[in-house]
């Protein structure tokens, strides 16, 4: 490091975090030869398997890791979240996230981040030195600001995400490739604005880590057709990250970390499928399609990944179960779905939370009445339209996982013991030197 002097003075200490969205720590570490790098940062600083945040779903962790609390203070449960009072749903968006970013509390102390990429912010904010948005954006077009970043990520031909849609083939050789387009784009943008801008913070992710594991994990952890293109894709992260690290000047820190870990995917679970089996769910009409089409005698209804929804009455509109049984029936589903076993005869969930458990704040009016943590495996649908299968196989052979998510800590006095996702924004403002109340985050500062 220290081959670039920041522009101004010293405003104290920096820090470069870089997101690997969904890659387990097991895999890092189980590699050491191959991905010398970040092993390398193993060695010098601070390296373990973290725990993810429930529900484990990109959606809703990285509105958790970038503020340091659970989703009912983002107000973000996951991919598709239900209106307040309403069967509507809708995709939360960057703007739908109620709890203040790390990078504001940067922005608010009078220093600078540059962010790019992070899933769940778009639109832009106007408010940092500079972002793109990620996962969830329309176009380079619209996730970019200022306008000379637009410019620059269209001539460079950046891309937001890969094109997931190539991973549905048999032959995984194009979605292989886009992947590495998408990659190298990803990290040239990264490796220009860590030497362009003057940042206190930089935060980028890299997003199409978690793509490549949804279409290829089980190749790598069953030695499949693709293991070897799916080290190799590892291989030019850990390249990208080690050269990124060279760049970096002596006052800065730098971070890694997945969202969530990643195991192999055995099973779909069609949730809503199955409550329709079991008696809890009903529709109105066979041409059902979304959660507003289910009949008013429906006790229970499913939201990915693996949320649960009593019909209460009072807050359902066409609600259901009594106020004064939700106790005794939610209780009855929670034994169900502990009960429920796959294929397999393996038991589908490995533990099941309830909503107080897993959510407190301001805007856990949404929150589930239960949530399903499942076993590695199985992989945990909605779906409204109706399976003729509670279980099934779809494109996909790798899914998230609570456990084995990934930090690594450039600095030998971060400790990383019994660490989640809400202890990293508490930690990089002590890195920085930031001081703020510690009542505010669900986390703590692993320094």
């Amino acid at each position: 490091m220290g081959l670039f002097d920041r522009l101004r003075g010293d405003d104290g200490p920096r820090v470069a975090f870089f997101g690997i969205d969904g890659v387990p720590y097991s895999l890092l570490a189980d590699h050491e030869e191959e991905f010398e790098n970040l092993a390398a940062i193993a060695d010098e600083g601070s390296a373990s398997a973290i725990d993810s945040i429930v529900p484990p779903e990109s959606s809703a962790c990285w509105p958790s890791l970038t503020t340091g609390v659970n989703p009912g203070e983002t107000g973000v449960y996951g991919f598709q979240d239900r209106e307040v009072g309403s069967y509507d749903t809708y995709v939360p968006m960057g703007r739908d996230v109620q709890a203040t970013r790390v990078w504001d509390r940067i922005e608010a102390e009078d220093r600078r981040a540059t962010v790019m990429n992070v899933p769940v912010t778009f639109p832009p904010q106007r408010d940092v030195q500079r972002m793109v948005s990620g996962f969830l954006s329309p176009s380079v077009e619209k996730a970019a600001y200022p306008d000379e970043l637009r410019d620059y990520l269209e001539g460079i031909d950046y891309r937001i995400d890969v094109n997931a849609k190539l991973g549905h083939d048999a032959d995984k050789s194009e979605f292989i490739q886009d992947a590495h387009e998408t990659l190298e784009k990803r990290f040239e943008a990264f490796k220009h604005y860590i030497q362009e801008d003057d940042w206190d913070l930089f935060f980028g992710v890299f997003m199409t880590t978690d793509r490549v594991n949804h279409f290829l994990f089980k190749d790598y952890e069953q030695d499949g057709e693709y293991r070897e293109e799916f080290i190799e894709f590892y291989r030019t992260v850990d390249d990208y990250l080690g050269e990124l690290r060279e760049l970096l000047a002596d006052d800065v820190t730098m971070m890694v970390a997945s969202d969530h870990g990643f195991t192999s995917l055995e099973y779909e679970v069609h949730l809503n499928e199955w409550l329709a089996r079991e008696g809890w769910l009903s529709y109105d009409d066979e041409d059902h399609e979304e959660l507003g089409d289910i009949a008013d005698e429906t006790t229970a209804y499913s939201l990915i990944p693996g949320r649960f929804y009593l019909n209460l009455e009072g807050r359902e509109p066409r609600g259901s179960v009594p106020e004064s049984e939700y106790e005794e029936v939610r209780a009855e589903l929670r034994a169900e779905l502990e009960r429920l076993e796959g294929p397999d005869g393996n038991p589908v969930a490995d533990r099941v939370v309830t909503g107080e458990d897993a959510f407190r704040g301001d805007h856990d009016d949404i929150a589930p009445d239960l949530v399903v943590i499942p076993n590695h495996g199985f992989d945990l649908k909605a779906g409204f339209k109706g399976d003729s299968e509670v279980f099934g196989v779809g494109p996909r052979n790798g899914m998230h996982s609570f456990d084995n998510a990934t930090l690594y800590v450039d600095n030998p006095d971060v400790r990383i013991e019994d660490a989640d996702l809400f202890d990293i924004a508490p930690t990089i403002l002590s890195l920085m030197d930031i001081e703020y109340d510690r009542t505010e985050f669900d986390g703590r500062s692993l320094v």
